[in-house]
């Protein structure tokens, strides 16, 4: 296939498949114990034909990625989403229609935000579907957090690291204050203030105001077959407050930053060029500062005078780069838009040739915002297929 670079790349597989690929959006119904779900199974579709042109396999390879926040079961109150049917918002109704839905995304990498029971539920029964994981809970009392499932056959993981955006409190502390600040410092919320309100200390003091027990994971994976090719995968979540929103984008420059130094880490000891991918829920909208300043770098990107510094990393989104960002990956009555991103390093030897399909806001299965019977989270997943060059 030749894509927009003009590289010439080829799938693992045919990039339009029969029927397990088809472009509609496929509803089957679920006996969940409590009521009768239809939940929908998004499908793969490919970049326009125009972009693609097939070649013989051995020039390449593809994968998928998947990016989902599920909605923690820990945040799943009647009073935080009245609009919802009450039976749909049962942990007995939304775990199987949850990894019914995973299951049939088929994806290579699943980076899945405000994931909780993950010891207790989801990491044994994602992990009987030729998974393996890695996992990091968020700080303070939290009980939720961002995991990356990965298919062992396909991919060999090779090292981690962890992301604590609490970290930066510390950063901006000398050795002498940092103390005194942890004594006075109370436990912090953030987006799920509905569900715990509580004292968040002076937001005024930085080492409050950056604690907001954010996290991320970070890793580097080598494909077993049909050649080596190493590929670093981040998964994270972005604090939610609109209001804060100078908190998100010092998160966004960490987050990056450490990226910058986990590819050089990996690129040295490993003797590779691996690709980078970051995948999450960024609780920022296309157009506002934190998104701004991660596609800053990239060749879509517009001057800004919020982005005037370097990144580290050029990226760009694989939706904006494919199709346009969607308008909406979160849907509810309260807040409508999008969320949720998957950005890629163009330069670095992959290019997205697919996306999963997202519904249109006439769509049926959204009426009454989400979760519903049909969608067992507040979020939609969002996805890629990238191509992989032989040379890269």
């Amino acid at each position: 296939m030749l894509l927009k670079s003009g590289v010439v790349l080829l799938s693992r597989t045919p990039l339009i498949s029969s029927s397990s690929r088809q472009s509609k959006i496929c509803m089957k119904r679920m006996s969940t114990g409590t009521s009768t779900a239809t939940p929908v199974y998004p499908k793969f579709v490919p970049v326009e034909q125009k972009e693609i042109t097939s070649v013989s396999e051995s020039d390449g390879f593809t994968f998928r990625l998947v990016s989902y926040n599920i909605l923690a079961q820990a945040y799943v109150k009647s009073s935080v989403f009245p609009h919802s049917p009450s039976p749909c918002l049962k942990w007995k109704a939304r775990s199987p229609i949850i990894l019914d839905v995973l299951k049939s995304l088929d994806a290579d990498i699943l980076c899945l935000q405000e994931l909780d029971e993950y010891d207790k539920f989801y990491k044994e029964k994602i992990e009987q579907n030729d998974y393996s994981s890695i996992y990091i809970k968020r700080s303070g009392r939290k009980l939720d957090g961002c995991g990356i499932f990965y298919k062992h056959k396909r991919l060999e993981l090779v090292t981690e690291e962890r992301i604590d955006y609490n970290d930066l409190a510390n950063l901006i502390l000398d050795d002498s204050s940092r103390l005194e600040q942890k004594e006075k410092a109370p436990e912090t919320d953030n987006k799920e203030e509905a569900t715990s309100p509580r004292d968040h200390g002076d937001p005024n003091d930085p080492y409050v105001r950056l604690k907001r027990d954010c996290v991320g994971i970070m890793a580097a994976f080598k494909f077993k077959y049909p050649y080596q090719h190493y590929v670093i995968v981040t998964n994270t979540h972005i604090y939610w407050d609109p209001e804060w929103a100078d908190v998100k984008l010092a998160q966004a420059k960490y987050l990056l930053s450490r990226v910058a130094r986990f590819k050089k880490t990996v690129s040295e000891k490993y003797e590779c060029t691996p690709s980078v991918l970051i995948a999450g829920d960024f609780n920022s909208v296309p157009g506002d500062k934190v998104y701004q300043y991660l596609v800053s770098g990239g060749p879509m990107s517009e001057p800004s005078p919020e982005c005037s510094e370097d990144v580290p990393t050029p990226l760009c989104s694989v939706y904006a780069y494919t199709r346009g960002e969607p308008k909406f990956t979160n849907y509810t009555p309260g807040f409508t838009g999008t969320l949720d991103y998957i950005l890629f390093s163009p330069s670095e030897g992959i290019e997205p040739v697919g996306y999963l399909e997202l519904p249109d806001a006439e769509s049926p299965d959204l009426k009454g915002g989400l979760p519903n019977y049909y969608h067992p989270s507040d979020h939609l997943p969002i996805g890629a297929e990238f191509a992989v060059h032989k040379d890269s």
